[in-house]
């Protein structure tokens, strides 16, 4: 360190030192100079320590894929391990997933150097060949050292595959490994056997006994210890549980319960109440058990012995509430006219008992399970327990089998009804003795599954189902207009019918969303998956869906759409705050206005597309090369595409004609209204719109009879007899363009003596205008101004001319026709001909004079 430096600290620490208190004495400073002194050297020491090292890319992949290879051979020991334990393979499998994932991130963290080596080595070039002058000593080092790299980043990257390829082999073995196992489990065989029976019995005196300990035990220890944080775990469960459900009337009331009222309610309706007031109602109790469970195991209420049981307590009530609410949705006993289904009143009574009854059977049968197990109960007894289940869920199906439920012909519901159709009716008895017959050989478990997907993924697909139907029933063309919410948008935002109907078709969308969602991880929960499952195929589908070698991430695409549309609507606004704020306050040409728009706008989109293709994932190298293997077809498939693209572009930087201009180009002429990529609109006098491709305006000649100002001549024909005097004509003619507006006076108007006519003396008042468009008007007032004022001086505008002659032959007239020739005026006179008398016409064609 410099001596300076060390002088300053000094002298910064004695002024501290003084601060806090001055120096006590001669022995103190004497004690803490070498500290004084010390401590300069002491950060000269830190500061000529090597920094510490950060280990470069290929060095922390390295050490990545080491610490992978370690934790792939305890995983593997893991899995074989818990070869038997259904949730320890959940856990792992999620740990082998994430492994690889982190193995890809390292690997994929070496691709850039790699192309950067790539790139060098290419551009170093390959070594001189024999007979070729050496090359430099540092080029040759560079390139040693690059291949030598490259070549490790190789070896890295391929130990990183062969890790995947062991990743995946692991990931399926787990796979398999869980399907053996849940297979195992439902064909496991047990005997059934009067033993059985009396061993189920006695195990079931001593559960009975055990529960009752634990839970007196359990709750005198909750209310002398845990009171605070059972009432407050209980309070807020029922808050939050209160919260959901009032949100829920607030937002879908009308459809949470029936207006007794209506006496024929839509098919809608029906759908909505359904479907809502199960979903919601159900949502709320589960929220109010969930918390309840979350918030007594969080405030320490619960034991490690009663934690289950409250758990599959709740689960069982649950699974009632849901069946019951369901039941009641689609059967509606007591309202016939809400009834989604052709069912009597007393078959749907009978149905929803029915289902009611089975539901409650499983839910106890999973609930004094769940006893057994925190119990440590013999197997015997959950054996016992199922098949009993079993067997009265197989004679409910039986019973319910032989029942009437269909609604009469007549349409009363209050009549008998009639027998279930037949094929259904079988079906009913064959699940009902198939589930006997399966519990009674020993195959409990498969029975006890079979039921409780009956009851239960049954109410779920039926209920999503129903969702289903809304979502397809909101969405059909004007319907969503008659709904409650329809009626509200169109009063409320004053909406159109074709935007209401655009409303309902994303409603619709949403219920199928919201179905769906809803009923099928549902349905996979049911049918063995677990949370981890679900957690791990959402992850997957949402961040990693692989198409071959094209790995596509659905987050990502919906991000990128999202920056594109936000990137579109910033461009729509800079375009509009430009041309609102800031061109049209300074008046800048119309046309001018336009190319800066649109300039903006095709700057503005190509720039969200990259930002947004860049978000998804998609590597832009990769649509380079596309592009490139496209060009060739693009070159030949879409050249007109192309040319009217690029025309375009020319058009507004070069502008031979702008946004406003009156052009001419072949048979169109009109006012230019719009310059896009692939064509220009062109609006004529008569208000059509003419589409011209942007190539042809490039290509062919273009009149602009605006183009670099809208100054323009104009002419009026005027012609007049021979009688009148001329001079005396341009003389009125210039009189009254001189008097006309937007008429410049500069170059002045003149008249042309253009021709002696055939019938008519013809001149042409030529004269400028200020504007073009305006030279319509201004000519059709100055026609009226001639008009009139050539009445005042009397002089005649003549009529066009014409002879008309008759001919006669020497045969009788009713014999033969008249000929008839029209003549110009001033040609000869024809007299009798070939015997015959000629009558000749001739005169002005207004008075048709007769001459014979």
């Amino acid at each position: 360190m410099r001596p300076k430096l060390i002088l300053l600290l000094s002298f910064l620490y004695l002024i501290f030192a003084l601060s806090a208190g001055g120096l006590p004495g001669g022995s103190a400073a004497a004690q803490e100079q070498p500290q004084v002194q010390e401590q300069p050297q002491a950060q000269a020491q830190a500061q000529q320590a090597p920094a510490p090292v950060v280990d470069s890319p290929l060095d922390q992949a390295v050490k990545d894929i080491e610490k992978a290879k370690s934790k792939l051979a305890s995983l593997q020991e893991s899995v074989k391990q818990n070869a038997t334990d259904d949730d320890a393979l959940v856990g792992l499998s999620a740990q082998v997933d994430e492994l690889g994932r982190n193995i890809l991130a390292s690997s994929v963290t070496l691709r850039p150097r790699l192309e950067q080596i790539t790139n060098r080595l290419a551009e170093i070039g390959d070594p001189p060949k024999e007979g070729q002058p050496p090359e430099a000593k540092i080029v040759t080092d560079e390139r040693n050292a690059l291949m030598a790299e490259r070549s490790q980043i190789n070896a890295v990257t391929g130990d990183a595959e062969n890790l995947s390829l062991g990743i995946n082999k692991l990931m399926n073995q787990v796979a398999e490994t869980r399907r053996r196992l849940f297979a195992a489990t439902l064909l496991r065989r047990t005997e059934v056997s009067a033993s059985v029976f009396g061993d189920a019995g006695t195990a079931f005196v001593k559960e009975v006994s055990e529960f009752q300990q634990a839970l007196s035990s359990w709750l005198s220890f909750a209310w002398k210890f845990k009171r605070f944080g059972l009432f407050a775990a209980i309070f807020m469960s029922l808050g939050t549980g209160l919260i959901m459900l009032s949100g829920g009337y607030r937002m879908f009331g009308r459809y949470l319960t029936r207006d007794e009222g209506v006496e024929n309610p839509s098919y809608i309706s029906r759908l909505s109440v359904a479907f809502w007031s199960t979903l919601i109602r159900t949502f709320a109790l589960v929220a109010v058990l969930v918390t309840s469970y979350f918030f007594l195991n969080g405030f320490n209420v619960l034991r490690p012995d009663i934690a289950p049981v409250v758990a599959a307590l709740f689960a069982a009530i649950g699974l009632i509430y849901f069946v019951a609410r369901f039941s009641n949705a689609i059967f509606a006993p007591r309202e016939p006219h809400w009834r989604l289904v052709r069912l009597s009143n007393r078959g749907a009574q009978s149905i929803g008992a029915c289902l009611l009854a089975m539901a409650i059977v499983n839910a106890l049968d999973y609930f004094f399970s769940s006893i057994s197990e925190a119990m440590g109960s013999p197997l015997v007894l959950t054996v016992v327990r199922s098949l009993i289940a079993a067997l009265i869920i197989g004679l409910i199906l039986i019973a319910a089998s032989f029942g009437r439920p269909m609604l009469a012909r007549s349409g009363d519901p209050d009549a008998p009804g009639r027998h279930w159709p037949r094929g259904m009716a079988i079906i009913l008895r064959l699940l009902g003795f198939g589930l006997i017959v399966t519990a009674l050989t020993g195959y409990v478990g498969l029975a006890r599954f079979v039921a409780t997907q009956l009851i239960i993924t049954g109410a779920i697909v039926v209920t999503t189902y129903i969702g289903l139907l809304l979502g397809k029933a909101i969405s059909r063309q004007e319907s969503f207009g008659d709904t409650f919410v329809g009626r509200f948008l169109r009063t409320r935002f004053n909406m159109g019918p074709v935007a209401i109907d655009q409303v309902g078709l994303a409603v619709g969308f949403a219920i199928y969303g919201v179905a769906l969602l809803t009923g099928i991880p549902l349905t996979l929960l049911l049918w063995g998956f677990h949370i981890q499952d679900l957690e791990l195929i959402a992850y997957r589908l949402l961040t990693e869906v692989r198409l071959g070698g094209i790995s596509i991430s659905l987050l990502g695409i919906f991000t990128g759409i999202l920056l594109f549309a936000g990137g579109y609507l910033v461009t729509r606004w800079i375009q509009r705050w430009l041309d609102s704020n800031v061109m049209a306050r300074s008046h800048v040409d119309i046309g001018v206005r336009n190319s800066v728009k649109t300039g903006i706008g095709y700057l503005g989109i190509a720039l969200a597309s990259i930002i947004g293709v860049s978000a998804a994932g998609i590597d832009l190298s990769n649509l380079a090369l596309v592009a490139s293997a496209l060009s060739v077809g693009i070159g030949f498939g879409l050249q007109n595409i192309v040319s009217n693209f690029v025309s375009g572009l020319i058009l507004l930087v070069e502008r031979p004609f702008k946004v406003g201009d009156h052009v001419v180009s072949g048979a169109a002429e009109g006012i230019v209204t719009r310059i896009s990529v692939r064509a220009t609109e062109i609006e004529t006098f008569r208000k059509q719109s003419i589409i011209v491709p942007n190539s042809e305006l490039i290509n062919a000649a273009v009149g602009n009879w605006t183009h670099r100002n809208k100054i323009g001549r104009s002419e009026i024909p005027v012609f007049v007899s021979y009688d009148a005097d001329p001079q005396k004509v341009m003389d009125i003619l210039l009189e009254l363009v001189n008097e006309a507006p937007f008429v410049l006076r500069n170059p002045e108007p003149h008249v042309e003596f253009l021709r002696f006519g055939t019938y008519s003396l013809d001149f042409e008042l030529r004269f400028m205008l200020a504007d073009m468009g305006e030279g319509l008007k201004v000519r059709n007032n100055l026609r009226i101004a001639i008009l009139k004022r050539f009445k005042e001086e009397g002089i005649e505008i003549p009529l066009p001319q014409s002879d008309v002659v008759f001919h006669r032959d020497n045969a009788p007239v009713s014999a033969k026709e008249p000929s008839l020739m029209i003549a110009d005026e001033g040609q000869e006179d024809e007299s009798e001909r070939d015997g015959g008398a000629v009558r000749q016409l001739r005169g002005k064609t207004a008075d048709r004079s007769l001459k014979s």
